[in-house]
C-alpha cells in the first residue's frame, strides 16, 4: 500500500488532499496541532493515522519524522503542507510574528523532509510536494513574515528539485491563490470568489500520479476572477 504524510491536514487544503488519497486507496497519515480535529478526520476516514505536532517546535517536528520513520518506513508521497497566516507588515510587526511565521510555514519542511527523504533516495523513488502560495511570487503591502515566509519555501522547494532530480525524486510547488479555508474565516467575501480546497487537492493528486519520467515544478492556480 502506497504511503503519505500531510501536515496540517485537519482541516481546509490538507484535509481535501487527504481525503482524496485515502479515496484512492493510500495509507493516509497526517499531522496537526489539536487532538480535536484530528479525531473528526478520524471519524470520517477510520483507517487514518493521525499525529498531534506543533510545526513550529523543531524538537516536535523531529520527533514526528522519528516517528514515521520507526512506523511506517518509506513514504511515497510527503505534502509540506502546515502553515499559518498572520498579516502584517515587516517595518512594524513584532519579531514573534517573523518568527513564528518563518517557523510554522518554512523550517518545518526543512525538518521534516531532511528528516524523511534518505529513505526515499534509498528506495530512488518518491515525491515531495511543498505548498507555497501565490504570497511566494507577489509581494502585499499586508503580506510581511507571511510573504517572506512563502518566498523562502519556493526558494526552498527549487533548491531541493535540484537536488533530488539524479535521485529519483519530484519536487512540486503548489502556489494556491485564495483559497476557501479559516484563513478567510469573517472576510465577507462571496464564496464563489474562492478556489475551492478540493480543487487544490485534484491538481496535487493528479501531479503525483504522472508517470515518474515527468515532474509539474510549479502549480499556479487563482480564483477564476482574479486574486483577492
Amino acid at each position: 500500500m502506497k504511503q503519505i504524510l500531510i501536515t496540517g491536514a485537519s482541516k481546509g487544503i490538507g484535509l481535501a488532499i487527504a481525503r482524496r488519497f485515502y479515496a484512492d486507496g493510500y495509507k493516509v497519515l497526517i499531522c496537526a496541532r489539536g487532538q480535536a480535529g484530528l479525531d473528526t478526520a478520524k471519524a470520517e476516514m477510520p483507517n487514518l493515522v493521525t499525529y498531534v505536532c506543533d510545526l513550529s517546535d523543531k524538537s516536535a517536528v523531529k520527533a514526528l519524522a522519528t516517528t514515521v520513520n520507526a512506523e511506517h518506513g518509506t513514504l511515497d508521497v510527503l505534502v509540506n503542507n502546515g502553515g499559518v497566516f498572520l498579516p502584517g507588515q515587516l517595518h512594524s510587526e513584532d519579531d514573534e510574528i517573523f518568527e513564528k511565521l518563518i517557523a510554522t510555514n518554512l523550517f518545518s519542511a526543512y525538518y521534516l523532509s531532511k528528516a524523511l527523504l534518505p529513505n526515499m533516495i534509498a528506495a530512488g523513488k518518491g515525491t515531495v510536494v511543498n505548498m507555497c502560495s501565490i504570497a511566494s511570487i507577489t509581494a502585499y503591502s499586508a503580506g510581511g513574515s507571511y510573504s517572506a515566509s512563502k518566498f523562502g519555501m519556493h526558494g526552498f522547494s527549487k533548491s531541493l528539485r535540484e537536488e533530488m532530480k539524479p535521485k529519483g525524486i519530484r519536487v512540486i510547488a503548489v502556489l494556491p491563490g485564495a483559497t476557501l479555508t479559516d484563513s478567510w474565516a469573517g472576510a465577507n467575501i462571496p464564496e464563489e470568489r474562492f478556489i475551492p480546497a478540493e480543487d487544490i487537492a485534484t491538481l496535487v493528486h493528479t501531479a503525483v500520479h504522472l508517470s515518474p519520467r515527468s515532474v509539474v515544478e510549479d502549480i499556479v492556480i487563482r480564483p477564476q476572477l482574479g486574486d483577492l
